[in-house]
């Protein structure tokens, strides 16, 4: 008998894949009847004369519950036809159906409940429960839904790759069959072939696992075949991870000649991974090169390196970087950090990552953090890498450790705090020095009805020291047990001024330091400077009230410093800021002034330089960070670093300069003033292709190019090229790699090649 029943929808067909409403019409497999539910019963027409009995029904036909072996049916259509007779119903008009978290949506549906066989007729689109989505013309679905054949489908993946095919066959265990198909991450537009494209005479989907396999298949680039293969396999997008080989890099460079790099990645477990990528090169031989990762529940492992017998050195050479992390429960993390390379220009010659570090850092730490306490023991090792820098005997620390407490606040809003630091410093032919400090300070922070700003800090520091075989500045060797105690008062102050418009706001903030300490506090001619080498008053320190970050020098003398800081915010002129400082000693061969990284002999004075910053973003077009140094009397500059992006993506340029004055106490070889300007341009030619190119300029007397290079680059939804070249122009005569060119390749979901 055919019903014609006019049913609301149900389902959301977003929403298909989720539990089932109670309103939805739910047809058993067993059964021919139908159970409605009393809220379907209310939207039938007026004009049906023969409204079901809810009650009858539902004992007639009594839903079952849904079961592995008997899954329910969930439609929602605008009309709906049920022959008892043959045991079909027919759905049409916007038919949704859900069976087993698999949702089909077509404008027409026939069920043949005794044979289990669904058949959907046009515009037909399937959810599965993966995410992946299907469209066709004409499907046909069995044993559950669980089997099935299309006709012209396209799929989409969960990560919006592509499958179209003539045909498709669905069985059982969830494999999919494909005849004549096409893959493709790309995206598509009507009538265009895209970027790349995977055509295959057969592909077949592994369910199980989880592999594509193509038979007959051509690399097509914008539907010109570029690679046969008469098989090709790759893991589907669901996979995150898979032992394989991957695509291997080629380059050339003046060390190694012309090379290629296989890779192979071995997924020892969900947490655990070796990738293996050897270089067999035609100058050097064959280097080993492997990365190692491990993840546990409080942790985790890296470490990579390279191995290589260098022939024309006849030397082994090297190196390996690894760091740890473990929780070792909530209060205490280890760290590890281990960076070592056989000699200074190991990772240069390589192009290898940390080539540019004047120093290679190890370390291994055990941090403790519980409420306003914090505890390290550390331990550090260093390696000089650069060839500029002063050759010096390479020191271990073993071991640092630190402590720190800060109090709770008081009624006033004081509150003391506690620093506690010992350093073991070893060398094998220079100083060796062993030190406890201790810093005992009281914080007043207060905000005046006013507006003002005031910090009130009163500490004290007391050190212990044994040092030994250290020659002083005098050129006097000493050897022995020195204690120092070092107290300070400093009182900061800070008023903000604001001036606010409809359109900006202008932030005007001066302030000033005033510092007691005592004069000549540092013991220079007993106590070695380890941890506050290189120091430059600038922008940043000048308002510091103790302006070492370390403990070996203390920051003694009394001093007044005063400076501004002008802000401007708005939507129509982006930010803008400015900031000029300087300091009053009232003994002027005290503090900074006997430590500053350029020669003082003739400049004594109370007054130190003008140090300050101008930083300026109008516009997304335009961003410029200044910062400066200038002579208290003639105005010269003694330190300039300008770092500026002008320009839009079509064609915009980074600049980048800096200037030091003669340095006698650097720790560079050469103490004559520097001056390096770095430029890079860079153009985004079209949507997908860039380019770049830069210059690093020593614009001293006798300077030149210290290096130069440039990428181009094409970059889309699916894949990448970057053609890159560089030369590195060393002074070192030891450095051999000063030329490479490479080239990365990549294509989404199967790979790629290179390395930068």
């Amino acid at each position: 008998m055919d019903r014609n029943l006019c049913l609301k929808i149900l389902l959301s067909f977003a929403l298909l894949p989720n539990i089932a409403p109670a309103a939805e019409v739910v047809y058993n497999t067993t059964d021919a009847g139908v159970v409605l539910s009393k809220s379907d019963m209310d939207t039938l027409p007026t004009g049906y004369v023969e409204p079901l009995n809810l009650t009858d029904a539902a004992n007639v036909i009594p839903a079952e519950e849904e079961t592995e072996e008997n899954p329910e049916i969930y439609f929602s259509a605008d009309e709906m036809q049920n022959d008892q007779q043959l045991g079909t119903i027919t759905a049409i008009g916007n038919v949704d159906i859900i069976r087993d978290n698999v949702a089909v949506k077509a404008d027409k549906i026939i069920y043949n409940q005794k044979e289990d066989i669904i058949t959907a007729v046009g515009n037909v689109v399937i959810l599965n429960e993966d995410g992946t989505v299907a469209f066709s013309d004409y499907v046909v679905l069995s044993d559950k839904m669980k089997k099935g054949e299309m006709d012209n489908i396209k799929v989409i993946m969960k990560d919006k790759s592509q499958i179209a095919a003539n045909k498709v066959r669905k069985f059982e265990n969830d494999d999919k069959e494909m005849e004549n198909a096409v893959y493709s991450p790309c995206n598509i537009c009507t009538g265009q072939d895209p970027l790349w494209q995977l055509k295959a005479k057969k592909i077949t989907h592994d369910a199980k696992s989880k592999n594509m396999y193509y038979q007959d298949a051509f690399l097509e680039v914008k539907g010109v075949p570029v690679f046969y293969t008469p098989f090709f396999a790759h893991p589907d997008p669901t996979v995150k991870r898979r032992s394989g080989f991957l695509i291997p890099n080629i380059a050339s460079s003046s060390y190694l000649g012309a090379a290629i790099q296989p890779k192979y990645f071995w997924s020892i477990s969900d947490n655990e991974d070796l990738f293996l990528d050897p270089i067999f090169s035609t100058d050097k031989g064959l280097i080993l090169s492997g990365k190692y990762n491990k993840y546990v529940y409080r942790g985790e492992l890296s470490a990579e390196g390279t191995f290589m017998n260098d022939d024309d050195r006849d030397e082994t050479r090297g190196n390996i970087f690894a760091t740890g992390r473990y929780e070792v429960n909530d209060y205490w993390v280890a760290d590890m950090d281990i960076n070592y390379a056989s000699d200074r220009n190991y990772l240069k010659d390589m192009n290898l990552e940390k080539q540019d570090d004047a120093w290679l850092t190890s370390s291994l730490k055990m941090q403790g953090f519980d409420n306003r306490n914090y505890a390290a023991i550390e331990s550090y090792y260093y390696q000089l890498l650069s060839y500029d820098m002063k050759e010096y005997d390479e020191p271990v620390v073993l071991p640092l450790m630190d402590y720190e407490n800060i109090s709770d606040v008081g009624p006033y809003g004081a509150y003391t705090k506690t620093n506690l630091n010992f350093a073991s410093i070893y060398r094998e032919e220079e100083t060796n020095t062993q030190r406890f400090s201790m810093i005992n300070s009281w914080v007043l922070p207060y905000t005046s009805p006013y507006g003002e700003k005031y910090r009130m800090v009163a500490s004290v520091k007391s050190d212990l020291y044994y040092v030994d075989n250290y020659l002083n500045p005098a050129g006097e060797e000493f050897t022995g047990g020195v204690a120092r105690i070092f107290p300070q008062l400093g009182l900061e102050w800070k008023l903000p001024f604001i001036r606010a418009t409809e359109d900006s706001r202008q932030i005007l903030e001066p302030t000033i330091v005033a510092v007691a300490a005592p004069n000549d506090s540092n013991m220079t001619d007993k106590i070695p400077n380890e941890d506050s080498q290189d120091f430059e008053l600038d922008d940043s320190n000048v308002l510091d009230i103790d302006r070492y970050a370390g403990y070996d020098r203390n920051d003694t003398g009394s001093r007044i410093s005063y400076g501004v800081n002008w802000s401007s915010y708005g939507e129509d002129f982006g930010r803008t800021s400015a900031f000029l400082a300087q300091s009053y000693y009232f003994d002027k061969n005290e503090s900074i002034n006997n430590t500053s990284s350029y020669d003082l002999s003739e400049k004594e004075s109370h007054l130190s330089d003008y140090v300050g910053r101008i930083y300026a973003s109008p516009s997304e077009y335009f961003d410029l960070n200044y910062r400066f140094r200038l002579d208290k009397d003639s105005l010269d500059l003694t330190y300039s670093e300008l770092a500026t992006t002008v320009g839009p993506q079509i064609l915009n340029a980074y600049i980048s300069y800096i200037y030091l004055q003669d340095n006698k106490s650097s720790s560079l070889i050469e103490d004559s003033e520097r001056k390096e300007l770095y430029t890079a341009l860079r153009s985004k030619i079209t949507k997908d292709w860039s380019i770049s190119v830069y210059n690093r300029q020593d614009l001293t007397h006798d300077g030149g190019s210290l290096e130069y290079g440039g990428d181009l680059i094409y970059e889309d939804e699916c894949s990448m090229l970057i053609l890159y070249m560089r030369k590195d122009n060393s002074s070192d005569p030891e450095y051999e790699g000063d030329f490479e060119f490479g080239a990365n390749f990549l294509l989404k979901t199967l790979g790629g090649t290179g390395k930068k």
